[in-house]
């Protein structure tokens, strides 16, 4: 754990996420990703320079099967609440809109809801299981999807709903992740998304995949180019906050 710590540290510092007082729920999917944060979290408690409190929060998608059991026990082990909110997203998705490309609309849909439920609950922050190679994915898409350069940002102010996003493992390594989530034995659920592993995602993975063979330290150098506020600035090193009042 501390490579996974050592990152979120430094992300907590270089970005300002934490706050004393923050009421953060982590977005728990059920994937490998958001399972290591809220495990991260759980022990930043100890040692954060800010005291927090820390929730989970789920969403189900009215797909089957998606077995929460695991996930309630790795809850009560770390002594962090746990909510699960009911939503028929995949259900409006796939069956009554029959997208053929969904996964845009439904991390909207999904974003929508857990942002609307941490504000109903009290909650000012919302810490996403998104990390380095997602940030690199997401700008290689929108670049050749979109003809834009754009990436998400480690803090995000939502001024309607009063949430701030965070992404704490944004320094992270997938390959990490995954030796983390075999390592500690985390209770993955297997998705139940019928586009799963069929994606533009999983696409630009394969792209990237390919040019890390050709130039091993790529992602090392595409990360530093998000970071480089002379050139890009998409990941300036300044807080994004609430207004002061």
């Amino acid at each position: 754990m501390k490579e996974t710590l050592g990152c979120l540290r430094r992300a907590d510092q270089d970005f300002h996420m934490i706050a004393p007082g923050d009421k953060i729920a982590v977005g728990v999917s059920g994937g490998k990703d958001s399972l290591l944060l809220l495990y991260a979290m759980a022990l930043y408690r100890n040692f954060s320079p800010h005291p927090f409190q820390l929730y989970a929060v789920t969403l189900t998608m009215g797909l089957e099967p998606f077995d929460l059991t695991g996930i309630r026990a790795l809850c009560r082990q770390l002594d962090v609440p746990y909510l699960v909110k009911e939503t028929q997203i995949g259900q409006v998705i796939f069956q009554e809109r029959g997208e053929k490309n969904p996964c845009s609309l439904c991390a909207k849909m999904r974003r929508g809801a857990l942002n609307q439920l941490c504000a109903e609950q009290g909650m000012n922050k919302l810490a996403l299981g998104h990390h380095r190679d997602d940030a690199i994915e997401t700008l290689f898409m929108s670049m050749l999807y979109e003809g834009r350069i754009h990436t998400f940002h480690p803090v995000t102010y939502l001024s309607r709903t009063g949430i701030t996003q965070i992404r704490p493992l944004c320094y992270l390594p997938e390959k990490h992740i995954i030796h983390m989530a075999r390592t500690l034995n985390l209770p993955v659920v297997p998705s139940p998304c019928p586009a799963n592993g069929f994606t533009k995602r999983e696409e630009i993975k394969t792209l990237l995949d390919g040019l890390c063979r050709q130039f091993p330290n790529a992602r090392e150098l595409l990360l530093s180019a998000l970071r480089n506020q002379d050139q890009y600035g998409l990941w300036e090193r300044k807080p994004q906050s609430p207004p002061n009042p």
